[in-house]
């Protein structure tokens, strides 16, 4: 029963998480976005001790339940040791964890985030990965089938389905994607948790945690004949059946154990073993691991297609910006690398087009703006909504209309006025903080071309005048952005 209960919940779990990096209208982020803010990791660099301390009581309690009940990477391998049972019933066996490499990982984890290593650190957080699945790999082909269904509900006069662009935001987020993808499934189908119980941070912080709990799985030596059934299904490798040891550090509580114990040896329960206790030896490795996370934690958070018939319809480039551009709450592109973890749950809840992922090594895979489909419109508060790990803070939409994140700057070889000899003026029409104005290009005479001059002190950089500007493939007027942003 207890399986069945695990089952269910990690299905609606890993089902609602997925339909947030789907759903692009936003409804569900209403509902649902708080499955993205408990989980581990990115609520501990957001600082959020609410959370943080509810998962590590939650493990206290009851084991590593997070890893097979919130986790969406974990449910995910889940599925794919699912899978591989379906070509060999009973394959696994006990192993001896792999204590060094474990702490190595944790520990090179907790370098990245003190030195602001972000490259690492986005590689190694378990949900982030998970997010660039859903985001890089499945949105698209959610898009499609959207799509596929607004031409046939327009056939039927139906405006039920609408159609969106799917579009590519960055070759380097979908190759990642796709080879931890293909690496996570071969890895579980043939092995199971391999990646939990061996690589990923989060999942030795819960593991160590996990010795102490007050329930877990427990074997009745009096009733088990060592018939090695809770072994060969142990999908952590966890289980010495021959011992009747389990190694609570890997065990993520899925309960296969107990479901498929033939002699009610194996219950969900307290411990009453001399040995529940922690080695002295790896408790205090532990203590001081996560004493080096939290004391980074406290660190961080110190710092804390318009072409208006005037040019030919091609594509729109983006320019080479000094300076790249970051949304709106994420207070400075520092603030920013210190505190994402690149699940990219912003970049696929944009509405506007304008996040994609940076393939900037020092940014590797965070988000950052960019004009060429669309702007950042004043009223839209969205990723601020939705970052779970506090890179991309609050903001309502009368703060976001004062934050400047850049200034517009002109280029003159680009404006079509001087080039083709025709007025424009979009980028002064279409500016939402009146910061362009139109003159004449030659002071002395009033009837020459117009054209734009900007007012940097009021631009706040959301880039309508980049986006809407009919130059090609060049926009005349584009945004750098500021390292630190400025209140207006």
């Amino acid at each position: 029963m207890l399986r069945k209960i695990r089952i269910v919940l990690a299905a609606v779990s890993i089902t609602l998480v997925t339909l947030l990096f789907l759903d692009f209208t936003g409804t569900l982020h209403h509902w649902f976005g708080w499955l993205a803010k408990i989980q581990f990791l990115p609520a501990l660099l957001a600082l959020n001790a609410g959370v943080t301390a509810a998962l590590v009581a939650i493990t206290l309690l009851f084991g590593r339940v997070y890893c097979s009940l919130i986790c969406p990477l974990g449910i995910m391998q889940d599925i794919f040791a699912r899978f591989g049972r379906m070509r060999r019933k009973y394959r696994y066996s006990y192993s001896p964890a792999l204590t060094v490499l474990r702490l190595v990982m944790l520990a090179l984890m907790a370098a990245s985030i003190i030195l602001g290593i972000s490259a690492i650190v986005v590689l190694l957080a378990p949900y982030s990965a998970y997010g660039r699945i859903a985001g890089n790999l499945l949105a698209p082909v959610w898009m499609l089938g959207n799509n596929a269904l607004a031409v046939v509900a327009e056939r039927a006069e139906s405006y039920a389905f609408y159609s969106v662009d799917v579009w590519i935001k960055s070759g380097l987020s979908i190759a990642v994607a796709a080879v931890t993808l293909i690496a996570l499934g071969i890895l579980s189908w043939k092995n199971g948790r391999t990646y939990c119980n061996t690589i990923c941070p989060v999942g030795t912080i819960l593991g160590y945690l996990s010795r102490f709990s007050l329930l877990r799985p427990v074997i009745d030596t009096s009733k088990c004949n060592a018939c090695g059934l809770c072994e060969r299904n142990c999908k952590a490798a966890c289980i010495d059946s021959k011992q009747h040891k389990i190694d609570y550090t890997r065990c993520v509580a899925c309960m296969n154990c107990i479901d498929t114990c033939r002699h009610g040896a194996i219950s969900y329960t307290r411990r009453y073993s001399k040995t529940a206790g922690a080695d002295p030896s790896q408790r205090r490795s532990f203590i001081a691991t996560a004493a080096a996370l939290g004391t980074t934690a406290a660190l961080q958070a110190q710092e804390k297609t318009v072409d208006g018939g005037l040019a030919a319809i091609t594509d729109k480039q983006r320019p080479e910006r000094r300076t790249p551009i970051v949304p709106p709450g994420a207070k400075s592109i520092k603030h920013l690398s210190n505190h994402c973890t690149a699940c990219q749950l912003c970049v696929a809840a944009c509405p506007n087009g304008v996040l994609r992922p940076s393939t900037d090594l020092t940014r590797l895979m965070q988000p950052e703006s960019s004009y060429e489909r669309g702007y950042c419109r004043p009223e839209c508060t969205r990723c601020s909504e939705v970052c779970p790990a506090g890179a991309i803070t609050p903001v309502t939409r009368e703060e976001k209309t004062a934050v400047q994140i850049g200034h517009a700057v002109w280029v003159a070889d680009n404006c079509v006025p001087l080039t083709d000899g025709v007025e424009c003026g979009n980028c002064a029409r279409h500016c939402p903080a009146g910061a362009i104005q139109m003159v004449a290009s030659d002071p002395q005479d009033t009837d020459s071309p117009k054209i734009p001059v900007v007012n940097t002190a009021r631009c706040i950089g959301c880039g309508a005048c980049e986006n809407l500007c009919p130059a090609r493939p060049f926009s005349a007027i584009y945004v750098e952005g500021y390292e630190k942003h400025r209140i207006n």
